[in-house]
């Protein structure tokens, strides 16, 4: 039993560093760190040159209602995630429960990704948007062909955009069930991002 084990994570492990999903990966957390860095870096100058972020935060939480904020944050995390969701984390950081509102976030971008799935699997049905969306996404649909789950979870915790990720999941027609299971590590990019903003905040 442990020899077959050991068997299938080494052809596990043999079949990544041939996918080069290992060299991936490092970019992708190169990235990562790179555009951490030049957030923190960039709130640090705008909040020291600029205007003072925490009452340009606290301005816009008094102009804009909760639920208008969380809802284009919605559209925008089933939509191809326009919108950085650092953005919102910084705005929670400002309301009176900035964890439990980081919390329904990272719940609006996990149902965003959800919805983004059923889209990829309607534009299945239509040739010719089939086709189109293929040629814009090749790259994130062939990943999801060779790493599957770890490709959903490289888009939920990393600067791969989830959406695209999700988008590719339902094209492919990945398994539903394994793809929201995966997809729970978008809670954990969350909480991540949010103890970081919130210190600097």
């Amino acid at each position: 039993m442990v020899d077959k084990l050991i068997k299938s994570v080494l052809r596990l492990n043999r079949y990544y560093y041939l996918t080069n999903f290992y060299s991936f990966l490092l970019g992708i957390l190169i990235r990562g760190f790179f555009a951490l860095l030049f957030l923190i870096a960039t709130i640090f100058c705008i909040d020291f040159f600029l205007v003072d972020i925490n009452s340009l935060i606290n301005s816009f939480f008094e102009k804009y209602s909760s639920k208008l904020l969380m809802s284009v944050f919605f559209i925008s995390e089933s939509f191809l995630g326009l919108i950085p969701p650092e953005l919102f984390i910084a705005w929670a950081s400002k309301s009176p429960h900035p964890f439990f509102n980081v919390f329904i976030l990272a719940t609006i971008s996990y149902l965003g990704g959800v919805v983004s799935y059923i889209i990829g699997g309607y534009l299945f049905l239509i040739p010719f948007v089939k086709n189109f969306i293929e040629v814009k996404i090749s790259k994130h649909i062939i990943n999801m062909r060779k790493w599957g789950g770890f490709f959903i979870v490289l888009g939920a915790l990393t600067p791969v955009p989830h959406s695209l990720v999700s988008l590719s999941s339902g094209l492919i027609k990945y398994n539903f069930k394994k793809y929201l299971l995966w997809s729970l590590f978008r809670y954990l990019r969350f909480l991540l991002y949010a103890i970081v903003i919130f210190k600097i905040l």
